[in-house]
């Protein structure tokens, strides 16, 4: 006996998934400001999350996107600041840009040295991570401790990167931290948003979105 589904979308490739979610969000986000590139990114931050509130939250520093695109193109290596990050970044479009993709929350020597320093794994990750000049584009979906600790030694001279991600999520220190970024003190082109919304996977699709623009398709 054959199970019938109503269900269209049972039947649609992963690809036409995403092409009807796409146009769904095209219909259903309206008239926006937007230019073509950064609404490439701001629409997929909606896809993952299946909230238009990123329409208006999300704030980018000036010229970013074409930034981040040469950043990607030259090979800059990408740091996350959890492993979720890192899993939900898709590796065969940045591997094919020259780009490594790492996170070093997970480190044995990380963990050792947050416990005898008595801070947290977020804030030594990111002092190792920024200690690799390889490393250009920093990824934050989760921890504001490890942005305040970019701006931190940004402002010390330690790091310099091509490009900040910044969408820690909660409510300690997201918000604060994320309104830093967006100030612009720094001169460090950014992508951020505006509240305590964020998360490792909405990070994860900005950069996702960035690489295919990067790699022109």
């Amino acid at each position: 006996m054959t199970h019938k589904s109503g269900n269209t979308s049972l039947h649609l490739r992963p690809e036409e998934i995403e092409n009807e979610s796409f146009r769904i969000i095209e219909a259903e986000a309206g008239k926006h400001d937007w230019p073509e590139a950064e609404w490439q990114i701001v629409r997929r931050a909606v896809h993952t999350s299946a909230d238009f509130e990123y329409v208006q939250s999300i704030v980018m520093s000036e010229g970013t996107v074409e930034k981040a695109i040469e950043a990607l193109r030259s090979g800059a290596g990408i740091v996350t600041d959890t492993n979720m990050a890192l899993s939900g970044i898709s590796k065969p479009r940045l591997n094919s840009l020259g780009c490594t993709v790492s996170c070093h929350i997970a480190d044995p020597d990380v963990a050792e040295l947050a416990k005898v320093e008595e801070i947290t794994r977020s804030v030594t990750a990111m002092r190792k991570a920024v200690a690799n000049p390889d490393n250009r584009i920093f990824v934050i979906g989760n921890a504001p401790t490890a942005l305040f600790e970019l701006l931190r030694l940004i402002e010390t001279g330690a790091a310099r990167p091509a490009l900040i991600i910044g969408l820690p999520v909660g409510f300690v220190g997201a918000e604060e931290s994320k309104n830093a970024l967006a100030s612009g003190s720094h001169d460090i082109p950014f992508i951020t948003n505006i509240g305590r919304k964020g998360g490792s996977n909405v990070a994860a699709a900005v950069v996702n979105a960035l690489a295919i623009l990067a790699s022109g398709n």
